[in-house]
């Protein structure tokens, strides 16, 4: 069964993806919030590059920030966005 879920960019993620959100239906294979990344990852240059395994990019899993790998459930959201300085 196809499973949908909603994807969030926000700050300078957003920018460079040119994309501020979007409803995704997962293939089979794509279940936890990693697999998620990679199959973005796999878009090309500027996906690539933005969301890179040690690339500082929070994220968060149905409005709570995680720093483990969700499962993802249909109709879930996973935000992604860079990490937020003070000053």
């Amino acid at each position: 069964m196809p499973m949908k879920i909603e994807v969030r960019y926000f700050a300078a993620v957003r920018e460079v993806l040119g994309c501020a959100q979007e409803t995704l239906e997962l293939p089979e294979e794509v279940r936890s919030v990693t697999a998620l990344r990679a199959l973005l990852r796999s878009r090309g240059e500027v996906w690539a590059a933005t969301l890179a395994e040690g690339r500082a990019v929070r994220i968060a899993f149905n409005h709570v920030m995680t720093d483990v790998d969700e499962t993802l459930g249909d109709g879930c959201e996973v935000a992604f966005f860079p990490p937020v300085t003070g000053g």
